[in-house]
C-alpha cells in the first residue's frame, strides 16, 4: 500500500513505556498503533528491528480497550501491561503471558530501524501522524477494576 514512511526517531522510543501514532489501514479508516524497544538497547550503529516492535494498539481481551490511552503504556520487565485487565503482552512476541487472554496475540506492523530512524514498511497500513485518533466516540474505557 505504502512506501516505507518514517515514524520516529530510536530516541523517541521510552525505555519504560509505549510510542503512540495513527495507521490507515487500506480502506482509509485510521487506528491506533505503538511502538515498543522491547529490551535491546538500540543505538545508531547497533540498531535493528530486533530493537523495536509494533503492535496495534489495543487489547486482545476487548479489542475496543487501548493499551495506550494517550500517555503511554505501562510496562513491566519487558512487558507491555493492559491497565483495564492485567493482561501482559511480551513486548518481543506481542503474546499475551498472563490475564483474560493468556495465549493470544497482539496484531504486528512491520518496521524497520535505518540510520536511528524507525520506519513503517507494512504494506498493509500507511503512516498518518503520531498521537491518538482524534474521534468523537463515546469513551468505551472498562471500569471493570474499579472498585467503588
Amino acid at each position: 500500500m505504502a512506501a516505507t514512511q518514517r515514524i520516529a526517531s530510536l530516541e523517541e522510543v521510552p525505555r519504560e513505556s509505549t510510542f503512540l501514532f495513527r495507521v490507515a489501514d487500506e480502506l482509509g479508516d485510521e487506528r491506533e498503533a505503538i511502538l515498543v524497544a522491547n529490551g535491546v538497547e538500540s543505538t545508531e550503529e547497533t540498531a535493528s528491528a530486533d530493537g523495536v516492535s509494533c503492535w496495534l494498539n489495543y487489547c486482545q481481551h476487548f479489542t475496543h480497550i487501548k493499551l495506550d490511552k494517550g500517555d503511554g503504556a505501562p510496562m513491566r520487565e519487558g512487558e507491555v501491561i493492559c491497565a483495564n485487565h492485567g493482561a501482559y503482552f511480551d513486548a518481543d512476541s506481542g503474546e499475551c503471558t498472563f490475564g483474560p487472554c493468556e495465549g493470544a496475540y497482539l496484531t504486528e506492523l512491520e518496521v524497520t530501524v535505518d540510520d536511528g530512524g524507525i520506519y513503517l514498511v507494512d504494506d498493509e497500513y500507511e503512516f498518518v501522524g503520531t498521537g491518538p485518533v482524534d474521534t468523537d466516540d463515546a469513551d468505551l474505557t472498562s471500569t471493570s477494576n474499579v472498585e467503588f
